[in-house]
């Protein structure tokens, strides 16, 4: 009788990855598992069906070799024919797909888990001088150490860890359920794969304590609000002698008072009199490196922007510098005399008599509410 399709059976398709494999046999195992089907001998050879084309699919190899030549390619080692052959074992398949589940798997086998310690995050506060050129400042984080009272054995001094009873130094007990043996993290030691009797005063049983240290860290010139700085190795100390984790350090740039970043850019408002708007001038802006001349041509408008090119800020990642835009904005005099107000008059008596050419803004506005008004007429 000619084997149906091992694609078919699982019901994916060629392109599918191992995610969608591994889903599709566990959605299938759970349904025709034999505890779940007693005396139910097509529930039976479906779930064996399922397996076998599990085991050829999973595997890199073997799929590519089924994938070109068919049942004739992978017989020999697929566990079709009573049983589940010369491949991965049928425990093994099930740890691989099960073992997410029920927290199995084999990394513990040897002894109790050695742990990564846990990352942790620092927020860094910097002026935006700090962050276009680069610093180095200190920061005092609070962090675990290892408890020298016990030496990190979480045991009282002249004392030592027991081996666990429950699961004999393993971190880890095998419970039989139906026709699956289970691994699981052993209830009485949680995994360390040791008991404590008499636990150490200054760590309480822990290993470690709490405390304080003192890091360097080196800003790279460039770095803006959200960028991080990893530093490998400064996070919590790992349980059970694992590595420690890291130190990842927010940067926040604090607003400044006269400039705002966008990327590579910097702006910033410029006033400007009455009169230099008018007649045109020079004025002193400041930039990050220091003064520079901007010069202000004749009938400048509020809003205006200059561009200074080059004196922005040069990305952390590499690049060139982007520019300062500043953007002008005329300034009303205040607190005149009684004569600069008669000064003002008479300015503005000369550009009535003179015609709409010096204000040509205000002329062109006025026109375009008279044809407003003039177009609402019935």
């Amino acid at each position: 009788m000619a084997k149906r399709d091992y694609y078919e059976i699982l019901g994916v398709g060629r392109k599918d990855d191992e995610k969608e494999i591994k889903k599709a046999y566990r959605r299938l195992a759970m349904k025709y598992h034999p505890d779940r089907n007693p005396d139910d001998t097509s529930a039976e050879e479906k779930f064996k069906e399922a397996t076998e084309a599990y085991e050829v699919l999973s595997d890199a190899q073997k799929r590519s070799a089924y994938d070109q030549f068919g049942h004739a390619a992978v017989d020999g080692s697929a566990g079709g024919q009573g049983g589940f052959g010369g491949g991965a074992s049928f425990s093994d398949i099930f740890g691989d797909v099960f073992g997410d589940i029920f927290g199995g798997g084999g990394g513990a086998r040897g002894g109790a888990r050695a742990n990564r310690g846990a990352d942790l995050r620092y927020t860094l506060e910097l002026d935006l001088e700090e962050a276009v050129k680069g610093t180095t400042v200190k920061i005092r984080i609070p962090t675990h150490i290892k408890c020298e009272g016990c030496g990190g054995s979480g045991a009282e001094k002249g004392t030592q860890p027991e081996t666990c009873g429950t699961c004999h130094g393993a971190g880890q007990v095998r419970m039989q359920q139906g026709f699956f043996s289970i691994q699981q993290t052993c209830p009485k030691c949680r995994g360390a794969g040791k008991t404590i009797k008499s636990p150490c005063r200054s760590c309480h049983g822990t290993g470690t304590v709490e405390d304080q240290k003192t890091l360097s860290v080196k800003v790279p010139p460039g770095v803006d609000t959200g960028d991080r700085i990893r530093l490998t190795g400064e996070g919590e100390v790992g349980a059970h002698g694992g590595p420690p984790g890291d130190l990842y350090v927010q940067v926040a740039v604090r607003e400044h008072k006269i400039f705002t970043r966008d990327g590579r850019d910097l702006y910033c408002e410029v006033p400007i009199s009455f009169v230099d708007a008018a007649l045109g001038g020079e004025l002193e802006v400041p930039t990050l490196d220091g003064r520079v001349k901007l010069k202000i041509p004749e009938e400048t408008q509020t809003g205006k922007l200059f561009r200074l090119r080059g004196k922005g800020v040069a990305p952390v990642r590499g690049g060139a510098a982007g520019d300062l835009l500043c953007r002008v904005v005329v300034e009303t005099p205040v607190k005149l005399t009684k004569k600069q107000k008669e000064l003002l008059r008479e300015l503005q008596s000369t550009m009535d008599e003179s015609g709409s050419h010096h204000a040509p803004k205000k002329h062109g506005w006025f026109e375009g509410v008279k044809g407003f008004f003039e177009s609402m007429k019935f």
